[in-house]
């Protein structure tokens, strides 16, 4: 313990004089951050504590910190007013309502407060950080840096599987809790090393290393075996296909909305279809691929679907406030209807949550919870639109279409997992969406622009 304290020492110092070497210690410390959830012996899953170490406690102080600075001297006013701002405050105002009607306090107060020091640290707070541009460099290049170690990790750890499919799921302990959530951050980072790879302020020296580790972080994607993380890599690659052709928003929103349409219409005939894939998940890749779509035998898709027909009846039940944020994992059993249930359910509150990023909020704080989830990505999503396709430099062009579609992989990924209350998701999500809105206002200003280099020009 006393050789930590030189270090405990440097954290007092950096949120007393410099704040944001702190956020971006924490940037680094993410992917290599353990839960104490996972501690065994602890029991504290059972009553649903969890925190990060190191981060969490960090995230928590910085807020503080932030909340007294505020108090003091105020807050940019044209954050407060920008559309995605005003989503994310209406989401955290709706999620204390439905905290005090909720059926667990603690539990969904503890939710309320984990969310806060995220947004705030990374969002707010991360905008102020990244308005000036080498500090979305330094954010890049540190999360990456850490998630390279827990690649290597995984690696010689998976190797004593043999790089089954099954080893994937325990490869990636103690520092994440399966494979899923591992996969997920490896693609949010993909398209990220793209774009630096891209950017031509770059050096070469510094642009052949993004795409070396673009080239690694594609290995270590195959081989976490997370079917939701390819499914999203494949939805960013179509999506910057359509940017690159110029395709409007609205044209793309209006394609996606004719594809529900008619999964609706013809929802009887492709139900049979997946029941007839009986393809389970399996070391051969093509099989892999193959067993997305399997509903008839795959336990993981099986589960999913029951998890989502779970969150479906709860918001029935209280359509308006919902159970209150976080308490799915403790309320759902009841649900569960006894033809839906696989191998893998459980009635304990021990296996996941709604995995869903929209669902759940729909069970915990009702269908205004839901919408607001839904309509937060619609403002950002648009905001990066309108960036990608008006902004001047190329190589900010390149940056915002690279954040767009590390987000975008995530918002795919929401539709089968979710990890915003980790502070593995909630560290690039917060930090990425903070980006956009920093980039949109500091573009109005005319040395924006001259000033937009990055950490590393060698």
């Amino acid at each position: 313990m006393a050789a930590l304290l030189p270090l405990v020492a440097l954290i007092f110092y950096w949120a007393l004089f410099a704040l944001d070497k702190l956020v971006l210690f924490v940037v680094f410390c993410t992917p290599l951050s353990i839960n104490i959830f996972q501690i065994p012996g602890l029991g504290l899953g059972d009553i649903g504590v969890g925190m990060a170490l190191p981060t969490e406690p960090i995230m928590f102080g910085i807020m503080l910190l932030f909340f007294m600075h505020v108090s003091y001297s105020g807050y940019d006013k044209n954050v407060l007013k920008h559309p995605v701002s005003i989503m994310i405050i209406l989401g955290l105002i709706w999620m204390l309502v439905t905290c005090f009607t909720s059926t667990m306090y603690f539990v969904s107060f503890k939710y309320l407060l984990e969310r806060c020091w995220g947004v705030v640290t990374f969002y707010f707070l991360g905008i102020l950080l990244f308005k000036k541009l080498k500090n979305v460099y330094y954010f890049h290049w540190l999360y990456i840096g850490a998630l390279s170690i827990i690649i290597v990790y995984t690696f010689i750890r998976h190797s004593h599987f043999h790089f089954s499919e099954k080893g994937a799921h325990i490869a990636v302990n103690p520092f994440y809790n399966d494979h899923t959530a591992y996969g997920a951050m490896l693609a949010m980072f993909i398209p990220i090393l793209g774009g630096l790879s891209l950017i031509k302020r770059n050096g070469p020296t510094v642009r052949i290393i993004a795409f070396t580790l673009f080239l690694f972080f594609l290995v270590a994607l195959a081989f976490s075996f997370s079917r939701a993380a390819w499914v999203s890599v494949v939805v960013a690659i179509v999506l910057l296909i359509l940017m690159v052709l110029k395709v409007k928003l609205k044209w793309i929103l209006a394609g996606f909305c004719v594809g529900i349409a008619m999964f609706f219409a013809y929802q009887t005939q492709i139900v049979m279809k997946l029941q007839r894939n009986t393809t389970d998940v399996s070391q051969d890749l093509g099989k892999e691929i193959q067993s997305i779509s399997n509903i008839s035998s795959d336990a993981s898709n099986r589960e999913r679907l029951n998890r989502w027909s779970c969150a479906f009846r709860m918001w029935q039940d209280k359509p308006v406030f919902g159970f209150g944020p976080g308490t799915y994992m403790f309320k759902y059993a009841p649900y569960q209807l006894s033809y839906m249930r696989t191998i893998i359910s459980t009635n304990e509150a021990n296996g996941g949550t709604a995995h869903n990023e929209y669902l759940g909020p729909l069970a915990e704080e009702g269908v205004l919870g839901s919408l607001l989830v839904i309509a937060m990505a619609m403002s950002v999503i648009t905001l990066a639109f309108r960036l990608a396709y008006n902004l001047k430099d190329k190589d900010m062009r390149i940056l915002v279409i690279s954040i767009l579609l590390g987000l975008i992989t995530y918002l795919v990924h929401g539709l089968f997992n979710n990890f915003l209350d980790t502070d593995k998701a909630a560290v690039p999500f917060w930090g990425f969406i903070g980006m956009l809105v920093a980039i949109d206002i500091m573009a109005k200003r005319e040395d924006f622009i001259e000033k937009a280099k990055p950490v590393i020009a060698g």
